[in-house]
């Protein structure tokens, strides 16, 4: 028995399919690399991160955040995943260089071919159908094309076609375009937004490509939580010969997460269960007792590289953007990250391999202990509550003293206040400052999604006993970043360049329980 949602963290967009006796899914990861995630399960209730389809994606100047402003809220969006005759698929666009991408691989875990296909499909969806491919996207305005055997643009003369239309009286018009086809029928599967309303889950039907779609909202539900509407995603067939919508949810700062929903055909068209999303659900798998790896765990930073001399994270840390191998190691000393600095940034958002981890509902914390030894002054080195409006909490050095520094960006009256791409050029403001022990320093951060709360308190250790540091951060999902909160190990430099900051582990718990175990 699960809950839903069957993950309580940032993964949206997904779109899930079934291989043999395993299901993967394959959520969007924005400005984060390596990117692309891959999860797999064997009941659809319980996931574990497999792989990643990308270490880096084209190495642009914002994508390696370079540039002074990043690709926050931009980057890797809504991939459709298909498996068909032996080869994996991955195809999505990235909203800041304009291209769509398209992977491919006979393996799951990689390596994964790169190619592009002409054009920019939004939110799209493949669909392979007796020897000829196409692709659905699109917001508002829902388009069908025919693309090449090979995948690489347009097939020219091949089918062209707009499907579908939105009216004006939607907030947010059909997008997440989910295209499948069932028993020789075309379903497509889209989320929309009335004015008056909230976010639903629409399907339409057709007998085929060239023939008109009919259909309309199926669900509209959500699941007791502030009338967040649960939408967006596709369908299954599960092993157990049921059928099973995947969809996701708003569910404020900790980002939106992915709900399962039970479902079955009536007359030919899908529908949920009851008409409606499930508090739990059960569902047998297909490797019973299999002990799924955690979706967040603590580093104590102790690596090896391999045989080509390639350091692997574990794969539940993604970078804030395009890491510079040059200034990251948890190899010249075992059992730390070290983190240098090359340039001069304003705030946090603005460092480069800054690493992080997704923040979990309904309660959770993290710790860290910074070493900063070797900063120069005016450096920050600590741990992050990181979305557009971030609490920052850090050591620094100032005329050779230790600090320990609450930094924030005051959070919004209105979470419409930044769109989509947003960057932060200001200054951070500083909420709270205290002297530190010496150069080293414990930190930590804990937060509560219960209900909506979306609040972060900050600790610091001294003398042995964990003290409270500044007012909780109110933490809110905004579009600049456009992705759930995280937490992050980061460091910069405001004065001088070219300090180090050392993070000898990190450890992460649910409940406000950490996980002590070294990992």
């Amino acid at each position: 028995m699960s809950e839903n949602p069957v993950i309580w963290s940032d993964y949206p967009d997904v779109d899930v399919i079934r291989v043999e006796d395993t299901y993967y899914m394959v959520s969007t990861t924005m400005h984060f690399m390596p990117g692309a995630v891959i999860l797999c399960s064997y009941d659809l209730c319980h996931w574990e991160i497999l792989s990643y389809v990308y270490d880096t994606l084209d190495g642009t100047e914002g994508q390696k955040l370079s540039d002074g402003r990043g690709i926050y809220g931009k980057g890797m969006w809504a991939a459709s995943l298909r498996y068909y005759k032996g080869v994996f698929y991955v195809c999505f666009v990235a909203n800041d260089t304009g291209k769509t991408y398209l992977y491919q691989s006979e393996n799951i875990c990689g390596p994964w071919k790169k190619q592009y296909i002409e054009g920019f499909y939004h939110d799209c969806s493949l669909l392979f159908d007796d020897g000829r491919v196409y692709i659905m996207y699109g917001n508002r305005q829902i388009y069908i094309t025919e693309l090449k055997p090979d995948l690489s643009a347009p097939l020219k003369g091949g089918l062209n076609r707009m499907v579908l239309e939105d009216t004006d009286n939607y907030k947010l018009g059909f997008e997440g375009t989910h295209l499948y086809k069932i028993n020789g029928k075309y379903y497509a599967f889209f989320i929309h937004w009335a004015k008056d309303g909230r976010r639903t889950e629409a399907c339409y039907m057709a007998e085929s490509l060239e023939g008109e779609f009919t259909g309309g909202d199926i669900l509209d539900d959500t699941l007791g939580y502030q009338d967040c509407g649960v939408a967006q995603g596709g369908i299954i067939h599960a092993h157990d010969g049921k059928w099973y919508g995947m969809f996701f949810q708003d569910r404020g700062a900790v980002g939106r997460c992915p709900v399962l929903v039970p479902m079955h055909f009536e007359k030919g068209f899908p529908v949920p269960d009851n008409r409606k999303v499930p508090l739990t659900v059960e569902i047998q798998g297909t490797k019973p007792g299999h002990i799924y790896k955690p979706l967040n765990e603590s580093d104590s930073f102790n690596y090896k590289p391999d045989s080509s001399g390639k350091v692997t994270l574990k794969n539940v840390w993604q970078w804030n953007h395009e890491p510079d191998n040059k200034l990251w190691s948890v190899t010249k000393r075992p059992g730390y990250l070290e983190l240098e600095t090359d340039r001069i940034c304003v705030n946090v958002t603005k460092a480069k391999n800054t690493l992080t981890q997704r923040m979990y509902g309904p309660v959770c914390m993290a710790e860290v202990q910074v070493d900063g030894s070797s900063l120069n002054n005016g450096d920050y080195a600590g741990i992050c509550a990181l979305q557009g409006f971030y609490g920052f909490l850090a050591l620094t050095r100032k005329d050779g003293s230790y600090e320990i520094v609450l930094q924030k960006r005051g959070t919004p009256a209105d979470n419409t206040e930044t769109g989509m791409g947003g960057y932060d050029n200001s200054p951070p403001e500083e909420c709270a400052r205290v002297k530190s022990e010496g150069s080293h320093a414990r930190l930590k951060i804990v937060c509560d999604f219960t209900d909506g709360k979306d609040e972060a308190v900050f600790f610091y250790m001294e003398n042995g006993c964990w003290k409270c540091i500044g007012e909780p951060l109110k933490m809110v999902f905004t579009l600049d970043h456009f992705t759930g909160y995280r937490f992050a190990l980061a460091y910069y430099s405001s004065v001088k360049a070219g300090g180090m900051a050392g993070f000898s582990y990190f450890k992460t718990g649910a409940g406000g329980v950490l996980d002590e175990e070294e990992t």
